[in-house]
């Protein structure tokens, strides 16, 4: 279903995305809260690009002297956004995302650029930052001009992006009550990766500057996963088989096509008999791009998955969001074929990108399950049935780990037990409950 909005959904992010240019800081995080809530935005990809444009503009005109005051400050606008969306798990990814890049290079700054900097300074030379740096204009080319006085003002390299020095294992993630090695950032307090005095209104710039260019690595990265996903297709799907897909994202149309370009298979494409109208109009060019490669197309709708499923070999499924277990949220119907593949002993391939994996393990399942307008699946012209029935559309739905055989991300093919590494190379131990106050920990 999120494919067949995706058009709604990308003229609200980009109105979004202009509207940042000139407009103040807090007027925008006003605008995105409220278009997460009212779901003007959502999917995971938008609200993945929204989330990392709008952080970088918090980064950027921040008011702020002190790394620890960043981080405080994300944390803080990066709380709204998940609580204004909780069914959206990437926001959550791209705020930790964005806080591991701050941890990053301040602690790079630290152990580094003092030495890069000036032959006198020593770690010992440290002193929290109290002088306040000059509020960036808000104009449109506030960013530019941004970088370009970074760049006037730092003396040493960049430090390599959003890299992770220290990676542990999942159950350390979750369960490590602190630091163990007196060097390592702990919380929000920074105290030994704070900015030196010497050098500080520069330093501390330079430290934003660099977490400006990570998150517009992360930003090319949501843009190029469909490509790097795709570079997998040859190797998944054999030729002679049947795929079965599902309302399939762009993501699974590119994967399909790449394939197709190499392999003789077929493909049997399910939506929802009330979206079948709709549906035809939308996939009809993958259905003509597939056939330019000598590849059938079958288009069924969701009912009738059961007498299709002996024949098929593969079910490929576009994934919302993947936690820290392997499960997976996806499309309510979508979870529904996933259940019957597995049944009938057909392989569940779940392509997303690494910006979809979750650190976090969801243990209320219904709190993460969309609803969506009833009239699509009943129809209300007989209006007695109003009286007497309670009808529920889920539009999302959770299925477990153990129903999935394989994950395909921009990364390359991974099995159930390798996620973990996944989500010790990507997020930081402190950042996991960023937006849960200290008082409930």
């Amino acid at each position: 279903m999120a494919s067949l909005n995706a058009a709604s959904h990308a003229a609200a992010l980009e109105k979004f995305n202009k509207s940042l240019k000139g407009q103040a800081l807090e007027t925008s995080i006003y605008k995105l809260t409220s278009l997460l809530k009212l779901r003007q935005i959502q999917g995971s990809e938008p609200c993945a690009i929204a989330t990392a444009n709008l952080l970088l503009q918090v980064v950027a005109k921040s008011k702020v002297s002190e790394v620890d005051q960043l981080l405080a400050h994300i944390s803080a606008v990066g709380s709204q956004l998940v609580a204004a969306q909780p069914k959206e798990p990437v926001v959550g990814n791209i705020v930790r995302r964005v806080l591991g890049l701050i941890r990053d290079e301040a602690e790079e700054d630290r152990n580094g650029g003092i030495s890069r900097s000036s032959g006198h300074a020593t770690p010992t030379d440290f002193q929290p930052l109290t002088s306040a740096v000059p509020a960036v204009p808000s104009g449109s080319d506030s960013l530019s001009n941004l970088r370009h006085a970074l760049a006037r003002s730092s003396a040493h390299p960049s430090p390599p992006g959003y890299s992770i020095g220290k990676t542990k294992s999942l159950l350390h993630l979750l369960s490590a009550a602190g630091p163990t090695d007196g060097s390592s950032l702990s919380g929000m307090n920074l105290s030994g990766a704070s900015t030196p005095t010497g050098h500080g209104r520069a330093r501390f710039q330079a430290v934003r500057g660099e977490v400006i260019d990570g998150i517009e690595e992360i930003k090319d990265e949501i843009d190029q996963v469909d490509d790097q996903i795709s570079a997998n297709a040859e190797a998944q799907i054999r030729p002679g088989e049947y795929v079965l897909v599902y309302e399939p994202s762009a993501t699974v149309r590119r994967f399909l096509l790449k394939a197709a370009s190499k392999r003789k298979f077929t493909v049997v494409t399910v939506v929802h008999p009330s979206r079948r109208q709709a549906a035809a109009s939308i996939y009809g060019d993958l259905s003509k791009g597939l056939a330019k490669h000598g590849v059938s197309t079958i288009s069924v709708v969701s009912s009738a998955v059961m007498a299709y499923m002996p024949h098929v070999d593969k079910v490929v499924l576009g994934a919302r969001a993947v936690f820290a277990n392997g499960s997976v949220l996806l499309d309510a119907d979508a979870g529904n074929i996933a259940r019957t593949a597995k049944k009938r002993g057909s392989a569940v391939v779940i392509l997303s990108g690494v910006y979809n994996f979750s650190p976090e393990i969801p243990f209320d399942e219904e709190a993460l399950v969309d609803w969506g307008n009833p009239s699509q699946s009943v129809n209300y012209s007989d209006g007695g049935i109003v009286n007497y029935i309670a009808v529920q559309n889920p539009t999302t739905d959770l299925i477990p780990e153990d129903l999935v055989d394989v994950y395909i991300t921009n990364l390359g093919v991974h099995s159930r037990d390798h996620l973990s590494n996944i989500i010790d190379e990507h997020y930081k131990p402190e950042d996991l409950d960023f937006y849960i106050p200290a008082a409930a920990h």
